[in-house]
């Protein structure tokens, strides 16, 4: 039997290169792979192009690997937080201001269907979304039956690191309600997907049915201690 369960954080994020595009899962706090972005930061790896939801969902994780000037570029929805008063993304804002990161906006579902198009194989897609605005300056635009679309293409990674609820050995994967957000296309879009789970369990133990990321698209599983959010 194949088992890809790894011993430490450590292993869990052994081999990445300098320069590697990285998709982080997660949705606010829900299903954020916490553990091994930290685990990232203790490594050299640098110049990396990150890919996430949002800019930074608080002073840890991918703040901290802004913040030690890991990120070269970031490629997200929400690069700002709504909130003046609880900023989420300030070490993003610092670095951006002083000029020492790029950035490319790209909207929320067009984001997922980029990173849907690439892990089954597609080529660029049309879609209407952006159509007319500046996010839409520099690529194909096209108008059909009178309405206008915009080209966009698949998103490839390297790595990607996601947060599950269970995995068995083989890396089938599920996810616990918000948790699932972007992990399942971002699994498929990676050459290496490296999943965080709260606990892993035997063979068999997840239904077929329940499985929400087949072990196909996992090379790496690290269980980590499972801690509730408190509301």
């Amino acid at each position: 039997m194949m088992n890809k369960v790894v011993d430490s954080l450590a292993a869990a994020v052994s081999g990445i290169e300098d320069g590697a595009t990285l998709l982080l899962g997660g949705f606010g706090t829900s299903g954020t792979p916490i553990e091994l972005m930290q685990a990232l930061l203790e490594t050299d790896v640098k110049d990396l192009t990150v890919v996430s939801n949002s800019a930074g969902g608080g002073p840890t994780g991918l703040s901290q690997l802004i913040e030690a000037g890991k990120v070269r570029k970031l490629i997200c929805s929400f690069a700002r937080s709504l909130s003046a008063n609880l900023p989420t993304a300030a070490a993003f804002e610092k670095r951006y201001r002083a000029g020492q990161i790029e950035l490319e906006i790209v909207p929320q579902g067009t984001l997922a269907e980029r990173l849907r198009a690439a892990g089954a194989g597609m080529g660029p897609f049309f879609t209407p979304t952006a159509y007319g605005t500046k996010l839409a300056h520099g690529k194909e635009t096209r108008v059909i039956n009178g309405r206008g679309y915009v080209l966009e293409e698949p998103l490839h990674a390297d790595v990607a690191f996601v947060k599950a609820h269970l995995a068995d050995p083989m890396g089938n994967l599920t996810y616990r309600y918000a948790g699932r957000n972007f992990a399942p296309v971002m699994s498929m879009a990676a050459k290496l997907t490296v999943a965080q789970v709260d606990q892993v369990v035997r063979l068999g133990e997840i239904a077929p049915e329940y499985v929400m990321t087949p072990g196909i698209f996992v090379q790496r599983v690290i269980e980590c201690e499972h801690v509730p959010v408190i509301p």
